[in-house]
């Protein structure tokens, strides 16, 4: 992709019409080592929104699995190798995102956090189960430290 005769402007213009381009512009740029033509308050901005980004997929990943643990625990009858399947899929991607980004492992530990997934987990499972949210702890009853390491306890 040719970047000549682009101006910081030009940049500033395409990130509100088509942000791929862009981002692809503003690459070639810093590749090129041309930093005064990159637009450098919306890479900033990009930058933070995809810090948040993980943490937001992070969150979603977690409370999957919580949710599909509180189906587990309390509905025996309704068990199966899909579920077992959802289960596992959730904690590897859980995994796979702490291995990208090994940073996020705080965040995952952090009570607050826990506690955001859970709460959604657990509306959640009510609405997927029928049960009365009120069947489901108000605290979080699983251990994501031990579940992360494989000791699921599905048996």
């Amino acid at each position: 992709m040719s970047t000549q005769g682009r101006s910081p402007k030009k940049s500033e213009q395409l990130y509100d019409t088509d942000t791929a381009a862009w981002a692809s512009l503003n690459a070639e740029l810093l590749r090129q080592r041309r930093f005064a033509e990159v637009d450098v308050e919306h890479l900033i901005e990009e930058l933070e929104d995809m810090g948040k980004s993980e943490r937001r997929a992070l969150e979603s990943h977690l409370s999957v699995l919580l949710m599909h643990l509180l189906k587990w625990e309390h509905q025996p009858s309704m068990r199966s190798n899909s579920w077992r399947l959802s289960i596992e899929n959730a904690c590897e991607s859980i995994r796979d995102g702490l291995d990208d980004s090994p940073s996020l492992r705080p965040v995952l530990e952090d009570p607050a956090f826990q506690g955001r997934a859970y709460s959604k987990a657990r509306r959640n499972a009510a609405i997927e189960t029928g049960l009365d949210v009120a069947r489901f702890p108000l605290e979080c009853p699983f251990d994501v430290r031990r579940i992360l390491s494989g000791d699921l306890g599905l048996d």
